[in-house]
């Protein structure tokens, strides 16, 4: 692995561990509470950083451009009937080691194609593996922040004091 994705890859690590941190010790009740005007509940952005993880890691390794399981399904926002916090935690954490194993195979500059999407037609990007992983860093990077003021207003609970 080069450097460079190395650095990108540990700060998507650390991203994925502030989410971890705020969605630690939380109740089944609360994992798909509403705390805020959003429609966003901590069940749902775990439900939703799991799916992307497992999306994109099938983007980087497929490379033939098809649309993975589940790529456009809305759904993917909220939690599963019946999840628990545990449950979508540890299915993150493994979607996650599968992205870190993907990467650590991958070379950064590889071109893969994007599956069809459905407002362009007939229209194939192509992206480097470096850009996936940014994209999967900014995608966590923001619903951990907005974990991060949905499970203070369900129980006051701040991850940067509990950080550690």
């Amino acid at each position: 692995m080069t450097p460079e994705a190395e650095g990108i890859l540990t700060a998507l690590r650390e991203a994925r561990r502030l989410l971890l941190i705020t969605t630690l010790d939380v109740a089944d009740t609360q994992v798909t509470e509403r705390s805020t005007v959003s429609e966003l509940t901590l069940g749902g952005i775990l439900n939703h950083l799991t799916q992307g993880e497992r999306v994109w890691t099938h983007i980087m390794t497929d490379t033939a451009g098809r649309t993975p399981d589940g790529m456009w399904d809305m759904t993917q926002y909220q939690a599963p009937e019946g999840a628990t916090t545990a449950g979508l935690r540890t299915a993150y954490e493994e979607a996650a080691r599968a992205t870190d194993e993907a990467v650590a195979k991958s070379d950064p500059d590889a071109e893969v194609p994007l599956p069809e999407a459905p407002w362009e037609p007939g229209v194939v990007h192509h992206w480097p593996v470096r850009r996936i992983l940014l994209h999967l860093l900014q995608e966590t990077a923001q619903h951990a922040g907005h974990a991060d003021i949905i499970r203070e207003s369900l129980d006051g609970a701040s991850t940067t004091a509990r950080r550690g």
